[in-house]
This record gives C-alpha cells, structure tokens and sequence, in this order.
C-alpha cells in the first residue's frame, strides 16, 4: 500500500467517522422534533422514528460530502474536454453497492417489525394490545401473590368511544358517566373500544403516537397506557365529511385521584346537551340560505352528555 493509498484510506476513515458522530446528533436532536411522550407506546415509536432520522442522514451525508469532494479534487482542468477515462464494470463494487441497500432496507424491516411485535397491532378486524413491555408492570401494578392475569383484567379502564358526523363522545360505563371531552388516568391500563356511528373515522391522539381507523358496524379493542399529565388533542385522522375539521377533543391525562374526582362529580351532573360546532355551523348556513352548490351530510343532533367538556 503506497502512501496516496494510506492517505486516502485515513480521509476515508476520518470523514464515515465524522458523518457517523453528525448523523447520531441529529437523530438524537429528532426526539425534540415531535410532541411530549405522552404513552409508553410513544417511547418505541419515537426510538424507530430516531433511529431512522439517524439512517437518513447519514446516507444524504455520506453521498452530498463524496460528491463534494469529487467536485473539488477530481473536476476536469479548465477548458479541459477530453473523454475521462475508460472503465469497466467493478463487479465488487457492483456486488458492494448493491448489497449495502438490501442490508439496509432489511435492517429497517425487521427494527420496524419488532416495534410494531411489541405493539402487537393486529389490524381493525382484531384486538389491539398494544403495550410496551418497560411500562407494563407499573401500569398494571399486580402484587406478588397476585397471578397476572387475574389483575390484569380488573385494572383495565374501560371507556367506550363513539365517533360520529361530527362528534366524539366517551362514555365511562362503571360511573355512567358521558362527555365530549376524554379523561384518561396516568400510568394505568386503558382500554378503549371504539365504534363508528356512521362512515369511517380515524382515532389519532399524537401526542400518545397512536393512530387507529374506526369502521362502522365493527367495535375495535385498542389498548395503551398514557404516561404523562397534561392536555392533549385528539382528532379525526380521516376524512369523514364536510366538518371533519370541527371533529376535535380534548384529552385531560391526570392522577389516578384527580381522574376518580372527576368520574364522581360528573355523574352527579344532568345529561344536557354538547355545544357541536359543526352543528352549529350548518344552522348558521341553513339560516341564511346560503348556497353553496353542492349536497352535504346533516350533522348528528349534539350528544347528550354529563361533562361537555
């Protein structure tokens, strides 16, 4: 090996160093990129999302930095126009660059597919549990003496979601209790199931990075544990009609405490009428007969609610 082949060698060496260190600092910066963590499913999805982030750039680093340097050592002399070199195929190189992306491409799926294992998404026709396994023992908080799937069960919230043209409504069965606006408890098990009144809607809180299609004349299980208070939103990921837009929510993640508080003082209350701002909007356009030259779907009457929200 003489020394231009050292020299070469060591750039090489130095600059896949570097673009490594660059590309693991941006795919650490893309945790910020994104909502807080608000489920323990989040924490998965946001490592697969960061370690994709890290993949990427590294490749559009390693091609612009090889095409720079191409551009600045090896262009052709000024009013230079003769024919580079003749080469012929390289079926190492060939062999290399073509196995490189398989390697990659079956890295990404299989990382991916064992995300998505852990999650245990099975699809709309099945339960959902989806769970990750480092939250699982606080969520459930079984005690030794207790065989797990005894617990299990009987720490589960249940809250049953009926999304319709153009509304969200949550009933709590144990209290009785309905509202336009969804109360979860922190670091407990929750288990939602969710049905469609009328046409296909999509159940997307992104904060929690979960994001389930609800189909009309199906009931769909779909299980997480939310892991930080706060308020979130939750909304229509699909697009069910001329209000979809209005088909939003508020998501109250609170103690344990603070979430019983709330079960009882809201079935204390008289089941009255939701404010609806699509059915507010179309009695505004129906009112002043306005013409818009096109059909569109009567929203659902306001739910009947304890907790409007």
């Amino acid at each position: 090996m003489n020394i231009r082949q050292i020299v070469n060698f060591l750039t090489i060496s130095t600059g896949a160093i570097v673009i490594g260190l660059i590309s693991m600092a941006i795919g650490k910066s893309a945790y910020s990129w994104l909502p807080p963590q608000a489920a323990a499913e989040s924490v998965l999805i946001d490592d697969l999302f960061s370690f994709l982030v890290t993949l990427g750039a590294f490749i559009f680093l390693g091609v612009t930095s090889t095409l720079l340097y191409s551009i600045t050592f090896h262009r052709a002399k000024s009013y230079d126009l003769n024919d580079g070199p003749h080469i012929e195929g390289n079926v190492t190189l060939e062999v290399v660059w073509t196995a490189i992306p398989i390697m990659l491409v079956l890295w990404i799926a299989t990382y991916s597919y064992q995300v998505y294992e852990q999650m245990a998404i099975q699809g709309p026709n099945e339960l959902l549990h989806l769970h990750n396994p480092m939250q699982m023992a606080s969520a459930y908080a079984a005690s030794p003496e207790e065989a797990p799937g005894e617990n299990a069960e009987e720490s589960v919230e249940k809250i049953n979601v009926l999304a319709k043209q153009w509304a969200w409504v949550f009933h709590y069965p144990e209290n009785n209790v309905t509202s336009t606006e969804l109360h979860l408890p922190s670091d407990r098990r929750v288990r939602l199931i969710l049905e469609s009144e009328d046409v296909l809607h999509g159940f997307y809180i992104p904060a929690f990075r979960l994001k389930q299609d609800i189909i009309p004349g199906r009931a769909i299980d779909f299980e997480f544990t939310p892991i930080r208070n706060g308020k979130y939103s939750l909304t229509d990921s699909q697009y069910s009609g001329t209000y979809f837009a209005t088909m939003q929510a508020n998501v109250i993640v609170e103690d344990s405490t603070n979430y019983h508080e709330w079960l009882d003082k809201a079935a204390t209350h008289i089941p009255t009428p939701a404010p609806n701002q699509a059915a507010s909007e179309y009695a505004q356009a129906a009112s002043r007969n306005l013409k818009t030259g096109w059909e569109t779907v009567k929203p659902a009457a306001p739910p009947l609610v304890n907790f409007p929200g």
